[in-house]
């Protein structure tokens, strides 16, 4: 991947910033090489972003060709909006205040170069700005009538840097570009940048570190540059052409919001927001199965005025799931009148809907790993010892014992287990899905499915070893090429 800044006049750019390529705007423009280069992102420095002045142009550009420019047209755009600076203010209300609380003048300006600023105390609050106008060298200028506000902000040009800041300037962008991580490769040049999102410090992660090895091993071999990321590097999304959370999501959490985020930003995303959202709700995926006649244990929506329906219609003990449930936690087996009553109450003072189900025991579920609407691997995943579920949690929510597991080859797996995994996981979308079924004599009930599976080293590679991380980032590869290419004319 070639960093490459475009100024108006490269002989006159004093900033030596090193592995990057400086070029004028007038080349960028009108040499057919860069826009034959795919492999580029590009930075757009010029002194001016006027309509269809050459800063313009190069924004432009560079996203029909597929450099991803900072700044794009539609931050050019939004730099010039006062609507957008006013609601943006109020939606920073609370930052803004604790950010200039101790300042005694009236007027502040906030220098923020790559996301950064000079003084510490304000890198928050520059690199949530940079978050959301995606240019290198921004200005911006905050007064307090009562309360602070953030009344303009603008893109500034070298000549407007300080030369006392200009060490500084070159420190961060180096810093930054340096994130990229770019390595010679030996054998593959790498035409396209995955971001892998992954916590390091999440106690049960989707994928253990050896998977992510694996994973970034992979991508080598497919041409694609793996990157890991983490929730702090939202605001780079921009720079690559994909991401894949190996993180926990949730739809209250930065797992969802950096999601929505990459898909704005047009990349190919796995877990998809609209993945999380269907996979997320059991009552969802309960209304869905039922609708499109998938065999599910008997199922009931709960609400505060059809509680009586349990006890009726699905008998004790059963299943009572909070709608967010996922894991074995928000899960609870019921087995008397005391219990069940208890366990309502409570998940419905937190939800106005809840789940309830049949309890069907089997000694193990099934875990089908579907991607691109393909089975990849087949896991049965046993009960933890002297437990209904795969794990036994203590009440604050720690898996204290799991039980163990075997993975067999999808043609070993029982057909109507398979044949039914699908079905249920087609009606998400075409993602990575995790499907778990129960299976009673010859007939398979859909459990669940789950979005951001886990893939582990030693368990769901069991049989296709490495194969499964090329076949992933093989998708990657097939999806990034085709938005590339654009939609096919008919």
């Amino acid at each position: 991947m070639t960093i490459l800044l475009v100024v108006n006049n490269p002989n006159s750019w004093p900033l030596h910033i090193p592995g990057v390529v400086v070029t004028s705007a007038r080349s960028y423009l009108t040499d057919p090489a860069f826009s034959e280069d795919r492999s580029t992102k590009v930075f757009n420095l010029c002194r001016s972003y006027a309509y269809q002045s050459s800063g313009y142009y190069v924004s432009l550009l560079a996203a029909a060709r597929g450099h991803k420019p900072l700044p794009d047209i539609n931050t050019i755009q939004d730099l010039k909006s006062q609507y957008v600076i006013r609601a943006l203010s109020e939606e920073m209300e609370e930052q803004i205040q604790t950010a200039f609380r101790r300042l005694q003048s009236k007027k502040f300006t906030l220098s923020i170069y790559f996301g950064r600023n000079t003084a510490k105390h304000y890198n928050s609050i520059s690199l949530r700005l940079f978050d959301i106008f995606k240019a290198p060298l921004l200005r911006a200028q905050f007064v307090k009538d009562k309360i602070w506000q953030l009344d303009s902000i603008r893109t500034i040009t070298v000549s407007d840097i300080p030369e006392s800041h200009r060490k500084f300037v070159i420190d961060c962008a180096t810093d930054y570009f340096s994130g990229r991580k770019r390595r010679v490769r030996k054998r593959t040049t790498p035409r396209f940048d995955l971001a892998l999102l992954y916590n390091p410090e999440e106690k049960e992660p989707p994928s253990n570190s050896k998977a992510i090895k694996k994973f970034q091993k992979a991508a080598e071999a497919v041409g694609l540059d793996l990157e890991l990321i983490t929730k702090n590097d939202m605001h780079r999304l921009a720079e690559f052409d994909a991401l894949f959370i190996r993180e926990t999501t949730a739809v209250n959490h930065h797992t969802f919001r950096i999601a929505q985020r990459a898909v704005a930003e047009g990349l190919v995303v796995m877990d998809d927001p609209d993945s999380m959202l269907k996979c997320s709700n059991k009552v969802y995926l309960a209304e869905l199965f039922t609708r499109h006649s998938i065999p599910i244990p008997k199922t009931l929506v709960i609400h505060r005025n059809n509680i009586d329906e349990i006890q009726k219609n699905l008998g004790l003990p059963c299943i009572l799931k909070q709608p967010d449930s996922a894991f074995s936690m928000g899960v609870t087996k019921v087995d008397t009148v005391d219990e069940l009553n208890q366990e309502v109450t409570r998940l419905l003072s937190k939800s106005d809907l809840i789940v309830a189900q049949e309890f069907l025991p089997t000694t193990f579920d099934w875990r089908i790993g579907i991607c691109d609407r393909r089975p990849l691997y087949v896991c049965r995943y046993y009960m933890a010892r002297r437990h209904w579920q795969v794990y036994k949690r203590d009440e604050s929510g720690n898996a204290h014992s799991e039980g163990e597991s075997d993975t067999i080859s999808v043609g070993e797996a029982p057909d109507e287990v398979i044949k039914t995994a699908l079905k249920a996981a087609n009606l998400i979308g075409d993602g990575l899905y995790g499907v778990d079924l129960k299976q009673i004599g010859n007939k398979c009930y859909i459990i669940e499915v789950n979005d951001n599976p886990n893939i582990d080293t030693g368990t769901e590679d069991a049989v296709l070893k490495d194969a499964l991380y090329r076949e992933i980032m093989g998708i990657f590869l097939k999806r990034i090429e085709a938005r590339k290419r654009g939609p096919s004319l008919v």
